[in-house]
């Protein structure tokens, strides 16, 4: 439910400042208890992509996407890390990675 959410930011389908839907209707619709919705919410909010206002529901944040876009940028550049020590460890040439990363880049999903 919380990637749901952060996909849902992350994309522009849900906006900042957009209502969430309050927690026990969320848990119904998606079958789920009301306790993992909350502690979903709850989470949310930690990390800054959702904000609560007593007595008027559960917004996106408005920092939520710049949020999200952080967070994937950092696990974006710790798996190039990865991959670029691997391309180090069999010889791999800038050139020969930069041309793979390129056509996988360019490849239709």
């Amino acid at each position: 439910m919380e990637e749901q959410i952060k996909n849902g930011i992350l994309s522009g389908a849900l906006g900042q400042g957009d209502a969430m839907p309050s927690i026990r209707y969320l848990a119904k619709q998606l079958r789920v208890s009301v306790i993992t919705t909350k502690r979903a919410y709850d989470d949310l909010e930690a990390e800054g992509f959702l904000e609560t206002t007593p007595g008027k529901g559960t917004y996106v944040s408005l920092a939520g996407r710049d949020r999200l876009r952080e967070v994937a940028m950092s696990q974006i550049e710790g798996t190039l890390s990865e991959i670029i020590d691997a391309a180090k460890s069999i010889g791999l040439t800038l050139d020969e990675l930069w041309e793979i990363t390129a056509t996988l880049y360019r490849e239709e999903p």
